[in-house]
């Protein structure tokens, strides 16, 4: 597996409304959203391809099809994504992830808005995403 570079590093909050307190109102953030959207982010951060506050209803959305944690997996604090050369380099380097011991939320798929991402639960409770994400490049 060839990682290029760190993508995105996102917070994971219960509490959406607390941590734009912190990042947007008290660190000064320049974090936007989409309309009827909670989870706030930003590619104009200098030394950050992106960062996010997502969620923890939507980070259980995009890695077990709900929007509750499920309670055997630890609660996760944050999202590191590993961006990969290309697409069809996720699958493989989930795979070797996976069969080196790291078992899988979720396999290499297209989100709707073009990444490419499989994601793991690191020993830590990190979710680590493999992805390509076109914007990036």
């Amino acid at each position: 597996m060839q990682i290029q570079f760190i993508a995105s590093i996102a917070a994971i909050t219960a509490d959406p409304a607390a941590s734009r307190r912190l990042y947007v109102d008290a660190l000064g953030l320049p974090l936007d959203h989409g309309e009827d959207d909670d989870y706030y982010h930003s590619e104009q951060i200098a030394g950050s391809k992106h960062f996010g506050v997502w969620p923890l209803t939507q980070a259980a959305q995009a890695c077990f099809g709900t929007p509750d944690w499920p309670g055997e997996h630890p609660v996760p604090q944050a999202s590191i994504e590993f961006e990969v050369a290309d697409a069809d380099a996720v699958g493989p380097a989930a795979a070797e992830l996976a069969d080196g011991g790291f078992p899988l939320l979720h396999e290499a798929r297209l989100e709707p808005w073009g990444q490419t991402v499989a994601r793991l639960l690191s020993p830590e409770g990190l979710i680590i995403g493999i992805s390509y994400a076109p914007s990036l490049h």
